[in-house]
């Protein structure tokens, strides 16, 4: 087991109806590298640095998932733990298959 990965994932808005879930301290870099540079603050880059130091071994795993979920706080894209989507659901029925 990889020991980067958080013991819950965060959901952050990515665009209006996309939702990310970051479960490791990779996902949590890709997310904050992807940033687009004229929305980069000192929130951003404290919070990048958090991360690669989480990653690195030099602070606890627990501080790179805080960091990364009081990053989306502060931007106002931190989402709760997201509902459950139609596609989720198996459905009981004949699986789609239409009879001739």
């Amino acid at each position: 087991m990889n020991s980067k990965v958080f013991d819950r994932p965060v959901y952050l808005k990515k665009g209006r109806d996309l939702i990310e879930e970051i479960t490791c301290l990779e996902d949590a870099i890709d997310f904050l590298e992807e940033w687009p540079e004229r929305d980069r603050d000192i929130v951003h880059d404290a919070t990048l640095k958090t991360c690669y130091m989480a990653f690195d071994g030099h602070k606890p795993l627990k501080v790179g998932r805080d960091a990364i979920r009081s990053f989306g706080e502060k931007k106002g894209i931190l989402v709760k733990s997201p509902g459950i989507m139609p596609w989720m659901i198996r459905s009981r029925s004949g699986g789609g298959r239409v009879s001739a």
